[in-house]
């Protein structure tokens, strides 16, 4: 098999030679080159054409953002960005970066040691599959939806991993003040999740915050499932839905996981209850969206020409999970249209 070539961006001598030795041992992958900064960048990209990029955001000479601003309309690329605790990293989502992974500390050992053999490597194997073009400006739609009051939807359920960030963005941008409480599960490191929702929340007419155990799922607000060692899921107590935390194993490979958030929507919401499957690796979300067909739910799935990673969707596709499917700039659109419909 054909290996991944990478190159390896970051101006830390000690770090760069950790993510070259590591990687180099991972038989899927071959660094064809390594640069301290964006113009050193420029010149192995044009000479080792890799396959994909990992870039520091700090960077010398040119900030690692500003670099990938100018280098996606030239030259569109999967990237993953290697960020610590930081906005910007939704802003390099923004400019076409695939994925982010969250910088480790060189000191914490066990934290490093996941970093170089699982998280990196693998992210980097899934935007070596990914579609990239170049950035796009988020459709906003000349609307003022609103809701029926004959409407009995009452609870959107959303899920998403590589190059959701954006994806939901999109959804979330288009989405008024009436739309029913909804509850999102976005695959994302630690403590970016809050960072994350308080971006949207100054984006959106929708109120956007991280969840907390106990929150009511309230009509136009959304709740991100926080990243951690929790998962997310929703019960009904009296007329409203409730958020749970509990701290679990991973499903799928995944804590938070979609398939558990969308099976405690299909038994608590069942029939009144919408989901939605965005763009991602893998199958997180599949069976428990077909859960939610079965229990009654109206299912929405992003279509493949709109994905960066068409893994997730397609996954809940092929299971008959999907009842819609539907280009991105269209599932906004489609959902108050199914909600409206009762």
């Amino acid at each position: 098999m054909k290996k991944i070539k990478v190159l390896v961006v970051e101006d830390s001598i000690v770090f760069r030679n950790l993510l070259v030795q590591s990687l180099e041992k991972d038989n899927a992958l071959e660094v064809v080159a390594t640069a301290s900064d964006p113009f050193e960048a420029r010149d192995k990209i044009i000479k080792y054409r890799p396959d994909v990029m990992t870039l520091d955001i700090e960077l010398p000479r040119m900030d690692g953002l500003e670099f990938l601003r100018k280098l996606m309309p030239q030259y569109p690329m999967p990237v993953v960005v290697i960020s610590a605790l930081s906005e910007k990293v939704f802003d390099a989502m923004k400019a076409g970066a695939v994925d982010f992974v969250a910088k480790p500390a060189v000191a914490d050992r066990k934290q490093l040691d996941s970093f170089l053999c699982n998280e990196l490597p693998v992210k980097i194997k899934v935007a070596s599959t990914a579609r990239v073009s170049r950035y796009k400006k988020p459709v906003m739609f000349d609307n003022n939806y609103s809701t029926s009051s004959k409407s009995e939807t009452n609870l959107i359920a959303i899920g998403a991993s590589t190059g959701g960030t954006e994806a939901i963005a999109e959804v979330l941008k288009n989405f008024s003040t009436d739309i029913p409480g909804t509850v999102v599960v976005q695959h994302m490191p630690p403590k970016f999740t809050e960072m994350y929702a308080n971006r949207l929340d100054s984006q959106c007419r929708v109120k956007v915050r991280e969840a907390k155990n106990g929150d009511i799922v309230a009509k136009g607000e959304v709740l991100i499932a926080p990243g951690g060692d929790e998962q997310m899921s929703v019960v009904k107590i009296a007329d409203n839905y409730q958020v749970v935390l509990k701290k679990g194993e991973r499903v799928n490979g995944h804590c938070p996981s979609v398939d558990v958030l969308f099976n405690s929507v299909a038994e608590a919401a069942g029939s009144h209850a919408i989901g939605i499957i965005l763009t991602g690796m893998g199958r997180d979300g599949a069976k428990g969206l077909l859960k939610m067909k079965n229990a009654g739910a109206r299912t929405i799935g992003q279509d493949e020409s709109t994905c960066v990673v068409y893994g997730m969707p397609k996954a809940a596709y092929d299971i008959g999970a999907v009842m819609y499917q539907e280009k991105l700039q269209s599932i906004a659109p489609k959902t108050y249209k199914l909600i409206n419909q009762g």
